[in-house]
């Protein structure tokens, strides 16, 4: 059976269907080789970040198995668990399109923080950036929460605290487990420093600026090759 073009709705969620549907059906047998992701992706017609998201969610459901370096293998059917349906209905929201949503959004709430942060505040967000030294994901999530309540507009601040609740779901998790290294870990520091240095400067444009560059640059991190997968 071969693969069907697929409509943008909920991609990542359309494309583990298809797999899902090909591997139950006998197209790829257990211990077979997946197609390379850039082959899926031209098929699918498709960018390979939603075929990353896709073949995480059927990792995660234990219909493929990563290899890095290698490829992606289907699974032996006992190891699998039916696809997941979430309590309120709505699809899990895919971690690459949470990350590109997160670079529009913070920009403008480090903007805001630079603007509106009380000293307190300011001094709140350096005490996350110095927790993530020792702690570098719940230091993460901490500064970018404390910047959040900074910006002085609640809608905003629920809104980063979404990004997060969708972040300690199952396929932001996995994705760490493949990308996230001590390199990355320092990289991101280094980044969050800067959006540090432009809210205490009060500088809304620095800010703005600074924010965008650490999120262009974590997704591209989450986008690498899987060859280049914990890689230090």
């Amino acid at each position: 059976m071969p693969l069907q073009a697929v409509e943008s709705s909920r991609l990542y969620r359309q494309i583990a269907d298809q797999l899902r549907g090909l591997i139950a059906g006998g197209e790829f047998g257990a211990g077979a080789r997946l197609p390379a992701e850039r082959d899926l992706a031209r098929q699918l017609g498709v960018s390979r970040p939603s075929v990353r998201e896709a073949l995480i969610a059927l990792e995660v459901e234990g219909w493929v198995e990563v290899r890095t370096g290698s490829g992606i293998y289907v699974q032996q059917s006992a190891a699998r668990a039916p696809a997941r349906s979430p309590a309120n209905g709505q699809a899990e929201w895919g971690p690459l399109q949470v990350m590109q949503a997160r670079e529009l959004v913070e920009g403008e709430v480090a903007a805001l923080a630079a603007r509106n942060a009380k000293k307190a505040q300011v001094a709140g967000i350096a005490a996350a950036l110095d927790q993530m030294e020792a702690s570098p994901q719940e230091g993460d999530e901490a500064f970018h929460q404390a910047i959040a309540a900074a910006c002085g507009n609640e809608v905003l601040a629920d809104t980063v605290r979404g990004y997060w609740g969708a972040r300690h779901g199952p396929l932001f998790s996995r994705l760490g487990d493949h990308f996230d290294t001590p390199a990355s870990w320092r990289a991101a520091l280094g980044e969050h420093g800067a959006v540090l240095d432009a809210i205490r400067a009060r500088d809304t444009e620095a800010a703005r600026a600074a924010m965008q560059q650490h999120l262009k640059k974590a997704t591209a991190r989450y986008s690498a090759s899987w060859k280049r997968a914990k890689q230090t």
